[in-house]
């Protein structure tokens, strides 16, 4: 029952995603990160099984008919959207909660060749752009928002938005993480760019004051 339950969590949070999204049907037969979501389940089970070479398989096969590869070993939440998907890559120890969405070209990725848990562990309610990268063995806390192409190699807390490379949390709570409005996403590089603008300005301003003031002297 619970693996019935989970093609309906992740056909339903595909309904409330996409606003393209016209029937329940369309999407099972057609929505290429529905059908990766349903065959990884089946990757995890063999997994799980020590079936390592079947989960392969499966995983292999999943990637050339959606362009997303999903490595069997990873643990994926309830109600889960992949949008579009083409290029995704989620890594072996890649844990992530319910209800995220995650857009084309994002990778939950590794930094090294280490054993053990070496790939992130995304919490619940989660949007993750598109390609983004999220590397190493550490926590995105609930209710997170990534922005595009972002790079983030750190830990975020919950409530938080990411933005940039390296990734820089532009905004702490009080706002609705699991947001589309990527345009909205605040600019710490444009802002940094401006303060340095306005600086220069008041500067130069100073500097014509004392010239100024130099040749009334003289």
């Amino acid at each position: 029952m619970g693996y019935f339950s989970d093609i309906k969590g992740h056909i339903d949070a595909a309904m409330e995603n996409d606003p393209a999204a016209r029937t329940k049907l369309e999407v099972f037969l057609l929505y290429p990160g529905v059908k990766a979501l349903i065959r990884h389940k089946r990757a995890h089970w063999y997994y799980e099984h020590g079936c390592l070479f079947l989960a392969r398989y499966v995983s292999q096969r999943t990637r050339k008919k959606t362009g997303i590869e999903i490595h069997p070993g990873a643990k994926i939440g309830k109600k889960c959207f992949i949008d579009h998907g083409m290029g995704i890559v989620i890594g072996e120890t890649t844990e992530v909660g319910d209800n995220c969405v995650i857009y084309q070209g994002v990778t939950l990725g590794g930094t090294g060749k280490d054993k053990g848990k070496r790939h992130p562990t995304i919490g619940n309610n989660v949007v993750i752009s598109c390609g983004a990268r999220v590397l190493g063995p550490f926590t995105v806390g609930n209710n997170v928002n990534i922005g595009a192409g972002s790079v983030v190699l750190h830990a975020v807390p919950d409530d938080c938005t990411v933005v940039g490379i390296p990734g820089t949390i532009v905004r702490v709570r009080g706002e609705n993480a699991l947001s589309l409005r990527h345009d909205e996403m605040p600019d710490p590089v444009a802002a940094e760019l401006e303060c340095l603008q306005n600086h220069i300005f008041k500067l130069e301003q100073e500097l014509i004051e004392v010239e100024n003031e130099r040749k009334q002297t003289n």
